[in-house]
C-alpha cells in the first residue's frame, strides 16, 4: 500500500473510541467514523507503528448492525455521535467489546461483570456548549456543533437527540435573534468577531435551566449591547420551556483558545447556580462545575461505585480528582471520613457548600493538583477513588499513589486507553482486578465509562 492510494474492504472490528480496523493484504489498516461490518472505500494515509491510517471516502455497504433508521437527521454530519444507525444492544455490544480488548489481560472473563446500560437512550444530555459560525465560508450565522472533521464549519442541530429538548428551542430562538440583529461571529483565526458560545445546563431531577450568552468584548456592530443582553434575557423567558429558567446570564471572553470560559460574568436574571439530585443528595452546580451530563447514567455508576466499596465503616477514603464532590458524598455514608483533592478552586468550593447542604460532616475537600496536594495531607488513606481526567493519573502521581500501600483502590476511567496503561502500572505493583464493568454515560456515541476494583 502506498500514500493516497485508494482501497475498499470491510471493517473487521472497532477499537475504542472509533477506530475501524480492516486488514488489507496483510496490513492492518485504521479508519474513523466506521462500523464492523460496514464496506467502505477509503484513502491511505500515514503509516504509524506498522499499521496504516486511513482516510474515509464513502460507505458502500451498510453495516448488518445499522438497523435503526429513525435518527438524528444530523447524523453523520455533526461531529458528536457515532452509533445512532446501530440499536442501543448493539451499541452495549461494541462498547463492551471495545472495553474488554483494552483491559481484558488485567480483567479476564470472571473479574469483568459486562456493561450496565444508561437508563435514557435519547435526551439525556443535561450540558451543551454550541459554538457560533457559519456551515461555509460567508454563509449565514449559524450556531450548534462543529462539523465532522472540521475546526470552522458549524452545522445547527436543531434536531440533536441526545440534548435535552428544552435545549433545541433556546438554540434556535438566540440563532433567530442574532440574526436579526445581524451580529458578528469570533472568527478563530482573526480574533475578531462578538458572539462566541451557548452554554444550556438543566438538572434532570429538579427541571432547573441554567442559560448563558458567551460573546467577547468586541461590540463593534452591537447597538447598545446592554440592550441586546435584556432583549436576549427577555426572548429565553418567554419561551415555551418545560423547565423552569434558574438563571441566564451573559459571559465576556476575550481570550483567543476557542473554549468556553468567563473574564466576567453578569447575571442578566435569576442566580448563578441551579440545583439537581443524585442518589437523594442535593448538589448546587454553577456554569462551570464538573457533572456528569448523563444524570441517570451518572446514578448508575455511583451506585456501582458503592457496591463496590461496600461497607467501608471505619476506613479513611481520598476522592483524587474530586470534582464538586459527588463520588465523596455518595461515598461519605458508609466511610469513617472521606478526603477529595480537585485541582480546580470553583468546584472545591461548590464541594464544600454541597457536603453542608447535605448534612454530611465526615467530608473534606482540599483545591490543588493531586501531585502536590498529597504530600500536604497527614491522614493516611485505608481506600483511594480515582476519577482522573480524560489522560489518566499523572506519572507522577501514580508513585505517590502507590506508595500509601492501600488495601483496596477504585478506578473509575472515562477513557479506557488511558485505564490500561495505569493498569499495568498497578499490576506492576502487586495490585489485582478483583471485579470490574463498563458503564453507558452516552448512547448514541462511541464513549463509555469504566469502574475497576484494584485490591492486594
Amino acid at each position: 500500500m502506498k500514500k493516497n492510494e485508494i482501497f475498499e474492504g470491510t471493517v473487521e472490528r472497532l477499537d475504542f473510541p472509533n477506530k475501524g480496523i480492516l486488514n488489507m493484504e496483510g496490513e492492518s489498516v485504521t479508519v474513523k467514523h466506521v462500523l464492523p461490518g460496514q464496506k467502505i472505500r477509503a484513502a491511505a494515509g500515514k503509516r504509524r507503528k506498522g499499521k496504516w491510517e486511513g482516510r474515509l471516502l464513502a460507505v458502500l455497504e451498510p453495516s448488518p448492525v445499522e438497523t435503526e433508521k429513525d435518527y438524528c437527521r444530523h447524523f453523520g454530519i455533526c461531529g458528536g455521535c457515532s452509533f445512532q444507525s446501530v440499536s442501543y444492544e448493539e451499541q452495549l455490544k461494541l462498547k463492551e467489546g471495545m472495553v474488554k480488548r483494552l483491559v481484558g489481560a488485567f480483567c479476564p472473563d470472571g473479574i469483568f461483570e459486562g456493561i450496565k446500560g444508561s437508563p435514557l437512550h435519547f435526551g439525556y444530555r443535561n450540558k451543551m456548549e454550541y459554538s457560533f459560525g457559519d456551515a461555509v465560508k460567508d454563509g449565514p450565522l449559524m450556531l450548534g456543533m462543529h462539523k465532522r472533521g472540521s475546526f470552522h464549519d458549524i452545522v445547527t442541530v436543531e434536531d440533536c437527540r441526545i440534548a435535552d429538548g428544552d435545549f433545541q428551542k433556546i438554540l434556535l430562538g438566540t440563532l433567530k435573534l442574532c440574526r436579526k440583529e445581524g451580529l458578528s461571529f469570533y472568527q478563530k483565526m482573526k480574533h475578531t468577531g462578538y458572539l462566541r458560545h451557548l452554554l444550556i445546563r438543566k438538572a434532570w431531577k429538579t427541571g432547573e435551566l441554567l442559560v448563558a450568552l458567551v460573546t467577547s468584548g468586541q461590540t463593534q456592530g452591537v447597538d447598545h449591547e446592554e440592550t441586546f443582553l435584556t432583549g436576549f434575557a427577555n426572548m429565553v423567558k418567554a419561551l415555551p420551556l418545560e423547565g423552569r429558567l434558574a438563571g441566564i446570564l451573559h459571559m465576556r471572553n476575550d481570550g483567543e483558545a476557542d473554549m468556553v470560559r468567563s473574564d466576567k460574568t453578569t447575571v442578566l436574571y435569576g442566580h448563578e447556580h441551579f440545583y439537581e439530585e443524585l442518589l437523594g443528595l442535593r448538589f448546587k452546580i454553577t456554569p462551570f462545575s464538573f457533572f456528569q451530563t448523563n444524570t441517570s447514567g451518572a446514578e448508575v455508576l455511583y451506585r456501582t461505585v458503592r457496591d463496590y466499596i461496600g461497607e467501608a465503616g471505619d476506613s479513611l477514603v481520598y476522592d483524587l480528582y474530586s470534582g464538586t464532590g459527588t463520588i465523596a458524598q455518595v461515598v461519605a455514608p458508609v466511610a469513617k471520613k472521606v478526603i477529595g483533592v480537585e485541582i480546580i478552586e470553583e468546584a472545591v468550593a461548590a464541594a464544600r457548600e454541597n457536603a453542608v447542604f447535605n448534612g454530611l460532616s465526615n467530608c473534606q475537600f482540599l483545591a490543588g493538583d493531586v501531585l502536590k496536594t498529597l504530600d500536604t495531607i497527614e491522614e493516611k488513606p485505608d481506600m483511594i477513588i480515582l476519577d482522573p481526567p480524560r489522560d489518566g493519573i499523572h506519572p507522577k502521581a501514580l508513585p505517590k499513589i502507590l506508595a500509601y500501600g492501600v488495601e483496596r483502590i477504585i478506578y473509575i476511567s472515562c477513557k479506557p486507553t488511558s485505564l490500561a496503561r495505569d493498569l499495568k502500572v498497578f499490576a506492576d505493583a502487586g495490585y489485582q482486578a478483583e471485579r470490574a464493568c463498563a458503564v453507558d454515560m452516552f448512547p448514541g456515541t462511541a464513549n463509555v465509562e469504566t469502574v475497576v476494583l484494584l485490591s492486594q
